[in-house]
């Protein structure tokens, strides 16, 4: 059997964490978490993600700023980075992706769908891979 999918959760929030956390370890997905940009790019320094879920709202870095840093990376240019944000105005999802992002789920997350979403992005590594 292949190794589960690793994915970097990058979010200041603990509850925000913990919710994700459980949801992706609930399908066995190893799970890689930072609570601000430097220890996300410290984990990438040691560890190469399947994909990386992005808060955009955090208060060192932002999420635009650090997904742009990481996709000028030439060995991550083809992870995925999803972002994960309450920003859901008219311009927010055109935002998100000219940063860099391949994705976008709101919040707050929808259990009940959350893991669907993440395993579409998953898939479409595995598709073009």
């Amino acid at each position: 059997m292949a190794n589960p999918p690793t994915i970097l959760h990058v979010e200041d929030n603990f509850e925000n964490r913990i919710l994700v956390r459980r949801l992706l370890q609930s399908v066995k997905y190893s799970v890689l978490e930072a609570e601000n940009a430097n220890e996300a790019l410290n984990i990438l320094k040691e560890s190469y993600p399947d994909l990386i879920l992005m808060d955009i709202n955090m208060p060192d870095m932002d999420g635009y700023t650090l997904t742009h840093h990481i996709k000028s990376i030439p060995k991550f240019q083809n992870v995925p980075v999803v972002a994960i944000t309450a920003n859901v105005m008219r311009g927010d999802r055109e935002r998100v992706l000219k940063a860099g992002c391949d994705g976008y789920i709101e919040k707050p997350i929808d259990v009940d769908s959350f893991l669907d979403q993440v395993s579409m992005y998953l898939d479409h590594i595995h598709l073009e891979g």
